[in-house]
């Protein structure tokens, strides 16, 4: 029998696709979101299409003093965690909205990272498990067109990456994961290029495969780490300059 796996924010595209590719494998899944008792149909659908255990768990990530009574009260401690945690707002309206704003940077960093704060000092305990966390290009480099969604993501980049250095010694590994534009309802009406675009299913499934031979931060389609290292390698004075 594989591990439990949570899927933190189980209602999005991404999380929907992880949960189903880590049920194939035959893992017992967690799904937790806020509003759980509406996600039925995803549990049956896992229970008969895989035949594995799902249970469902209220989680807030923005009710950061009710992460550690959350994790007390799962069923078991998972083998897995992954975050599947945030939103990607309106710029524009980011910069006008200090509320707005902020909930952009909460949802993004400091609501996913606190929680998989909480599980890093149980795993580390038990001396066991995964970390995976869904972070974005957008935090390779600030842009005009998202820094405040792309600088939250920059610092959950960043924290995933001092957790993995942390934890290295410590039996539990950590897995940051770029995934580039996805086809969910999150990206629903841009104009993504379909080179660049995966979709759910490829990120679930990358993802199993990154926890399988403990990657540590995969770009899903691999063009993307061409086009950020282009991207972060722009002197400053020119980039500054540009419209990307």
């Amino acid at each position: 029998m594989t591990g439990p796996v949570l899927i933190l924010g189980a209602r999005s595209d991404i999380a929907r696709a992880t949960a189903r590719a880590f049920a194939a494998e035959g893992h017992p899944i967690q799904l937790a979101a806020r509003h759980a008792e509406n996600l039925g149909t995803d549990r049956d659908d896992l229970q008969t299409r895989y035949g594995v255990e799902v249970s469902l768990h209220d989680f807030d990530a923005l009710e950061v003093r009710q992460h550690e009574a959350f994790v007390d009260g799962l069923p078991v401690l998972p083998e897995i965690v992954v975050s599947a945690i945030g939103v990607l707002g309106d710029q524009t309206e980011n910069e006008d909205d200090v509320e707005a704003a902020l909930g952009v940077i909460r949802a993004n960093f400091e609501g996913p990272a606190l929680i998989l704060g909480v599980l890093a000092n149980r795993f580390a305990t038990r001396g066991s498990g995964t970390i995976v966390g869904i972070s974005s290009v957008a935090g390779d480099r600030g842009r005009a067109s998202n820094y405040v969604y792309g600088s939250a993501k920059a610092g959950f980049t960043a924290f995933l990456s001092g957790l993995r250095n942390r934890l290295a010694r410590q039996g539990v590994h950590v897995v940051t994961v770029q995934p580039g534009f996805v086809n969910t309802a999150m990206t629903a009406g841009m104009d993504t290029p379909g080179a660049l675009t995966a979709e759910p299913s490829e990120v679930g499934e990358a993802i199993v495969n990154a926890v399988k031979k403990g990657r540590n931060v995969i770009y899903v389609r691999r063009i993307w780490w061409l086009v950020m290292s282009i991207i972060c390698a722009i002197p400053e004075a020119i980039f500054k300059k540009t419209n990307i």
